[in-house]
């Protein structure tokens, strides 16, 4: 990344959702990938609830319980731009924020 100035885009949705089978998070990460952004993250919530105001939590009496996941994409602007109508297209249910950030180290 040969940028002063980048972009940070947040995702949030469910742990249960998926694009063609797959976690969504994992398409997400592996279409990042394929066009060479600079990087992205996966991180799984314990507690949280969306438009629909239902508490998701982690239970150890529960195999799964559809968990906040939350997804950080970062690159410059000219990067980032054909990548986010495509996974605008991918987040069904869900939120997708976007914010100036500034770099201060990148190696």
């Amino acid at each position: 990344m040969k940028c002063e100035h980048a972009l940070l885009v947040r995702i949030f949705f469910g742990e249960d959702d998926k694009y063609e089978g797959k976690p969504l998070y994992k398409y997400i990460v592996e279409l990042c990938r394929s066009k060479k952004i600079a990087g992205a993250t996966v991180f799984r919530g314990i507690l949280g609830y969306g438009k629909s105001s239902v508490i998701h939590k982690a239970s150890p009496l529960k195999l799964s319980s559809d968990l906040p996941i939350v997804v950080e994409i970062i690159d410059c602007e000219e990067n980032l731009k054909d990548v986010l109508p495509e996974i605008a297209k991918l987040v069904s249910n869900g939120l997708i924020t976007l914010e100036k950030v500034k770099i201060l180290r990148y190696p």
